[in-house]
């Protein structure tokens, strides 16, 4: 198995895949049936993670509520034009059962996928979902204390966040699952975690998980902080994280856990025990093209960035060939993929897709691969193959003015990767507009020879002197440059 300390991740929508495989097949499959050459590309292409979304069993009640829900109904024409209802299979996020679903060949499919994996040198992370449930649940009948209750009353005032459903105590009132901010997601049940049943369950079933799996993404994992489920539901309750992932340390020493989090908890969950927690603040910046945010996000210490997932795109984000244009996006994927931490790519990102297909769906739209974007992130995956990028030690560059009275250095972002074989240097002007900087602390070579290109925007055209004063950079607007230079 091989060992990174900034792994790379792929994440892949199973269902989607799956029924594109199954179509092609022309018959039903289980995900075992998926050619090898599958993994093989996967592995071949330097990752370390594969993150199969989805896999879990669903029920006919999220499906129906998918269907029928009209706000989301805009976004699911948006994504596949000629939509019909077999296409809308409900969130995969509305789990019933952590086993694997039946269509998609049961456990022994997914037992049969993971040992494929593991012999191709690559781990496989799937979903756990720890807020909430799917509607029809076997909890809800059997359970019904196990969730969030209403009054008639809430049900009358705020029909966006309660349904009434039936269980063994007759009709009661539920609470949809939902963060502090937004209406409730009406095809999940909110857990309780003031009760000490429920947490004991969910401990449970995330140990059930971690038997099928090398890693899970939590879903998102700050929900349940005392402090935020405090103040979604006014409830006290005892921290879940720490025992939970102690509980599980205690059965598989090395399982990953990486969280989605957001509002700036995630050095709090790094705190309690995940190895991996989002990195939506690094996106975010990107997204809104200043540089001086995005360079003040990397002066953090490297015992939080070394812990974070830098993405452009996941499944809950638009395609980053959407977001920016390919000269942004280049640039941004050279800031955000040679930061430290988990490189976390998407499917489709890699062939420049551009439609967001929600996770309500099991099919997604046809798209031509985009050459250019192929080509960028086929040499930038090669070049993440590097032990240097892999387990090096990275530090933010000094950048200067280039020259009294030029203030296009402040748009500059530089790193700089060292190990035993060799120092990296990566120089990306992140702005609209042409800049020069100076680099400070980079031994400069007495022959120019010495140094090798690994990625640039203007291959044609360096942009790059080297004197004794250092190097000074001259890039045209989004431009970058990743070189070796020998110490």
């Amino acid at each position: 198995m091989k060992v990174s300390h900034y792994p790379s991740l792929y994440q892949i929508n199973t269902r989607v895949r799956h029924r594109r495989f199954c179509l092609d097949r022309g018959g039903a499959a289980g995900i075992d049936d998926w050619p090898d050459s599958e993994w093989q590309g996967i592995a071949e292409q330097g990752f370390d993670w594969l993150w199969l979304l989805g896999v879990w069993q669903t029920g006919q009640a999220g499906a129906q509520v998918s269907r029928s829900h009209e706000p989301w109904q805009q976004g699911f024409q948006a994504s596949l034009a000629d939509l019909s209802e077999d296409d809308i299979c409900g969130s995969c996020f509305a789990v019933t059962s952590y086993r694997t679903a039946e269509y998609l060949g049961g456990d022994k499919a997914l037992a049969g996928v993971r040992k494929k994996l593991n012999e191709q040198g690559l781990k496989l992370m799937l979903d756990f979902v720890p807020n909430h449930t799917a509607l029809d649940h076997p909890w809800v009948r059997e359970h019904p204390e196990f969730y969030i209750q209403g009054s008639n009353e809430d049900l009358e005032r705020e029909l966006q966040n309660y349904i009434e459903l039936e269980s063994k105590q007759g009709k009661q009132v539920f609470a949809y699952g939902r963060d502090p901010y937004f209406d409730g997601w009406p095809d999940t049940l909110q857990l309780d975690y003031s009760n000490p049943k429920v947490q004991e369950s969910m401990i449970a079933e995330l140990l059930a998980v971690a038997e099928r799996c090398d890693g899970v993404r939590c879903d998102m994992a700050m929900l349940i902080l005392p402090e935020v489920f405090d103040r979604t539901w006014g409830k006290s309750i005892e921290p879940f994280w720490p025992k939970a992932i102690a509980a599980v340390r205690e059965r598989f020493p090395d399982f990953v856990l990486l969280a989605e989090v957001y509002w700036d908890l995630e050095w709090t969950l790094q705190q309690q025990g995940f190895d991996f927690t989002y990195d939506k603040r690094l996106y975010d910046r990107l997204r809104d093209r200043v540089a001086r945010p995005v360079r003040e996000h990397l002066v953090a210490g490297l015992d939080f960035q070394s812990k974070l997932a830098r993405f452009l795109e996941n499944h809950d984000e638009p395609r980053a060939a959407h977001t920016f244009p390919p000269e942004v996006h280049e640039a941004a994927a050279i800031v955000t993929f040679l930061s430290p931490g988990l490189r976390f790519f998407h499917d489709g990102q890699l062939t420049g897709n551009s439609v967001h297909i929600p996770i309500h769906l099991c099919r997604g739209p046809e798209e031509t691969a985009d050459q250019r974007l192929s080509e960028f992130y086929s040499g930038l995956l090669q070049t993440l193959q590097r032990p240097v990028f892999r387990s090096g030690e990275w530090a933010l560059a000094d950048c200067r003015p280039a020259e009294d009275g030029n203030e296009s250095w402040r748009n500059f972002i530089g790193y700089r990767w060292r190990s035993v074989d060799e120092t990296v240097w990566v120089a990306v002007n992140y702005a609209a507009q042409p800049g020069q900087c100076r680099l400070e602390g980079a031994q400069i070579p007495k022959n120019e020879n010495n140094t090798q290109v690994l990625l640039s925007s203007q291959p044609q055209k360096p942009g790059v002197e080297m004197n004794e004063e250092g190097i000074r950079f001259d890039f045209p607007a989004w431009g970058y440059r990743v070189f070796t230079l020998p110490d």
